[in-house]
Formats: C-alpha cells, structure tokens, sequence
C-alpha cells in the first residue's frame, strides 16, 4: 500500500532542554507496534528555544522528524499550538493527531491499544486519552478525569478496566488521540492558555460541542508524576510565593481563574480563595489540601 492510501497520524510534541527524555520519548514512540501496511507516523516538535543542543542531537538520530525553532517563551500550550500549525501547513490532511509529553515513555501496544478503542466507542469523533503510570510508584499519573462536583470542581481519575473505554470530562495531554473530525470541529488548543490548563479546556472544549472524550482501555505509558514538583517550600518568602502564583509553570492565577470562569463558574469565589490561601498560608494549605483541587 502507497503513502496516500495510508491513514496519516501526526504526533506532536514540545520540549525544552532535557534531550534525553525527549530522544527517550520519541524512540519509544517510533519502537511501538502497529499496522505500517494501514498506517504512517509524520513528527512535529517544537523545540522551545533549548540551549543543550537538543535540535542538533534529535536531528541526529530520528529521520522522520521535523523540528520547529520556539522563542523559548512558548511553554507547553505554545508549543503544542505551533506543532499543530506547522503540520496543518505542511500536511493539510491528517487523519489522527497525536499529542504527546516528551517525558512519557510509551508501551509498545499504544498506538494499536489508541486505534482500537476509538474503534471500539464506534464514534469517529471521539478523544481518546492514554492513561499513565508514574515509573517509581507504579500509580497512575495522568489520563482521564471525571468531575464529581462543579461547584466545588471536585475530579477524580478514572483508572483503566483491562476491557474498554470509559467516558471522561476531563484529560491529560500527555498521551491523547485527537480525530482530524474533532480538529475540524474544534481546532487546536485555546490560544489564551500558555502551559498546562489548555488540555483539561480542550476536552471541556469538546464537551461543549458534542464530543466525548473517552480513557483507554489499559495504561498507555510511563511518566512521572510531577504535579506539585514545584511548589515552593514552607519557608519560601512571601515574594517567590506570589511569583509562583503567577508564573505559567506554577498556578498560573489568571489563566487558572479565566478556566474556572468559562467551565465552572460558580466555583470562581472558591478558586479565588483557594489561590491566595495557598500562597498566602502555605502551612495551612498543607495540612487541610485537598488534592482534587489545585493540580
């Protein structure tokens, strides 16, 4: 079978200075099984401005791979959103897209395990999310997330069963199977949203429009999970507190709220409260947090 008559996935990807997890990522995704005879892959990665000498190494060793240059001020959401436009321009046809974290490892069945599932929910325009398992605890990481209360935007993952998938509201970028039907519909990720917000709108987005979004079936790879990584120490000053609160990488205190405004209202004044009370009296915040709240 010719290139044209196969299906075309595209796999999209951002990174920023840590080539080995991403040489890591791309070579597990390259080594995973599926049908070449049915199916091709085409890579497009946003290298977001990496002083480590990540393009030149990638370059080196993956063929089927194209490289877009970032600022260095795209952040995840940027990046993935420049990804999706350079392959839109180089291929105006996909029939799948496939975004995916540069620090998760893929199993080798992903993409079969991807396919069949969107089979097997018999809707073409459907997103389904690959559920993760953090490589140290053997725990799920990211995937799918079902809201059990919007006032109060209470969330809790939805494990995979080993049988089918199963509906979720919300779900994790870091493995997540986007139809070319739901890109028609929808389009790419919400250009007001810098880092880590833009896949949980993504799918509320969908939601909104009619489109499910659906966990997989079993546990499509590994990738640490880092939520939290960050967050200052009890002792950090006041000033770097407030600093985190607005940084795209922290809570992201605008982009968080205008989230919660567009998708669950009337827990605004509660989110509000919950920001500052975090940052404001993190000692606090570490005795009384609830983890379904501020990811």
């Amino acid at each position: 079978m010719s290139t044209k008559e196969k299906k075309l996935i595209t796999v999209l990807l951002t990174c920023h200075n840590r080539k080995m997890k991403t040489y890591s990522c791309l070579e597990a995704l390259l080594n995973c099984d599926f049908d070449h005879d049915s199916y091709y892959l085409k890579i497009y990665l946003v290298d977001d401005g990496s002083t480590d000498g990540t393009t030149e190494y990638l370059q080196g060793n993956f063929k089927n791979l194209h490289i877009i240059q970032g600022s260095g001020s795209l952040f995840w959401a940027g990046g993935m959103r420049t990804a999706w436009k350079a392959a839109r321009d180089n291929d105006r046809h996909s029939d799948y897209y496939l975004l995916l974290n540069d620090d998760t490892i893929v199993f080798k069945d992903t993409l079969t395990r991807l396919l069949n599932d969107l089979d097997d929910v018999n809707e073409p325009k459907s997103i389904i999310v690959g559920p993760t398992l953090d490589p140290d605890t053997k725990k799920v990481s990211y995937g799918g997330h079902r809201i059990l209360n919007k006032l109060s935007f209470k969330s809790e993952m939805v494990l995979p069963n080993e049988e089918f998938p199963q509906k979720c509201e919300m779900g994790n970028a870091n493995i997540m199977l986007v139809p070319n039907e739901v890109y028609e519909e929808i389009g790419s990720l919400t250009e007001t949203y810098t880092h880590g917000i833009a896949d949980f709108d993504y799918t509320l987005k969908a939601l909104d429009n009619g489109i499910l979004t659906y966990v997989a079936s079993a546990y499509c790879g590994y990738c640490k999970n880092d939520h939290g990584v960050n967050w200052l120490s009890q002792k950090s000053n006041l000033k770097e507190r407030i600093a985190y609160l607005y940084s795209p990488t922290g809570l992201s205190y605008k982009e968080y709220l205008q989230f919660i405004k567009a998708h669950f209202p009337f827990h605004l004044p509660q989110a509000f409260l919950l920001l500052w009370g975090k940052t404001l009296f993190p000692i606090i915040w570490q005795l009384f947090k609830n983890e379904d709240y501020l990811k």
